[in-house]
């Protein structure tokens, strides 16, 4: 073999080993761990929908945004200043009408750390605090429309693992069919990973979970979200995955497409919605890297992922995205933002 034909040979296999670099390159980037960053980003983002309350300025850290199920009112949570509500005079709830019109605050002075939220059929508002100072905290409330406390489960600033106690809990999802109430308890480093399953009264009836990466535990319950059947969508978010459950606590499946979730919403449609806020760092909470930061869209009936929408800094090291997520009755998006103290509304183009 003459020497330019071996130079040829040479040439040829590093442009070949340098083409399928890329190509490994590039399917990394675009699927990674099973999520894909390569999907359709059907909708413009706005940052400025919502009326402030008066004196201020500023967002808090926004936590939930939760429409209610009769188109009326959207419900925003926030952490009164800065990211906490401790000592705070400010009220972490906002009520808006559809415009952005505030119409109402209220739950001054019961949280120190407002997190997980949703609305049931009859319009009340449940909210979680996850955290306590040892004089409050540790609660669910169950508000009317009109902010008067309906109900509380746990018990305040007292924070446990029993029937009647909670620890730093989550997030609420109640049965539009019976009005059963489960509890996704507790944030990270709390005393329990687990689901409580509460009657319409209050009262309890079982839980199941505990701390682990096999099917069935649960490693910071962070979100929770119900289908059309009744199913049970868990952002088991310390593993990287949604679990799926029946309301006694048998597993169903898993996924890991939507990727890490920190907040879930279904419509009545059973379009399901994932906010990932953390995928991309490693700050030793099993985070996974090369998955952008952001929302993902697809269906509750059989997993498949549709579209995104691509956070602010989708790669950012620290967690930068929207870990609540709500989507109102005309389909638009909002997104809770609570390191960058931001309310997002996304809108189909």
């Amino acid at each position: 073999m003459t020497s330019k034909k071996m130079q040829r040979l040479l040439l040829t296999g590093m442009v070949l080993g340098a083409f399928h670099c890329q190509v490994i390159a590039q399917s990394y980037t675009q699927v990674a761990h099973g999520v894909s960053n390569d999907l359709p980003r059907p909708y413009a983002t706005q940052r400025d929908w919502g009326e402030l309350p008066a004196n201020t300025t500023a967002w808090a850290a926004v936590t939930a945004v939760e429409p209610s199920p009769d188109g009326r009112f959207i419900y925003v949570i926030h952490r009164c200043f800065e990211n906490s509500c401790e000592g705070r005079p400010e009220s972490p709830i906002l009520k808006y009408d559809y415009n952005g019109k505030l119409l109402d605050d209220f739950g001054a002075g019961l949280f120190i750390f407002p997190h997980g939220a949703t609305v049931d059929t009859q319009g009340n508002l449940w909210v979680t605090d996850a955290r306590s100072n040892d004089e409050i905290g540790h609660q669910v409330f169950k508000f009317s429309p009109d902010g008067e406390i309906l109900m509380t489960l746990g018990q305040r600033g007292v924070g446990g693992s029993g029937r009647n106690l909670l620890h730093n809990p989550n997030d609420v999802v109640i049965d539009p069919s019976d009005g059963d109430i489960f509890v996704a308890d507790s944030h990270r480093g709390g005393l329990n990973n687990r689901i409580v399953h509460f009657t319409a009264e209050g009262s309890y009836i079982k839980e199941w979970g505990s701390k682990g990466s096999a099917q069935g535990d649960i490693s910071e319950p962070h979100t929770i979200a119900m289908d059309s059947r009744g199913r049970l969508f868990v952002g088991d978010r310390e593993n990287n995955r949604i679990q799926i459950f029946t309301q006694e606590g048998e597993f169903i499946d898993e996924w890991r497409q939507f990727g890490r979730p920190s907040g879930i919403y279904i419509t009545p449609d059973d379009t399901l919605y994932v906010a990932d806020s953390e995928s991309g760092p490693d700050t030793g909470a099993k985070e996974l890297m090369g998955i952008m930061k952001g929302i993902r869209v697809g269906s509750a009936v059989d997993g498949s992922v549709t579209a995104f929408i691509e956070d602010m800094e989708p790669l950012r090291d620290d967690h930068s995205g929207a870990e609540g997520v709500g989507v109102d009755k005309n389909g638009n998006v909002y997104g809770a933002v609570v390191r960058r103290r931001m309310l997002e509304r996304h809108v189909l183009r």
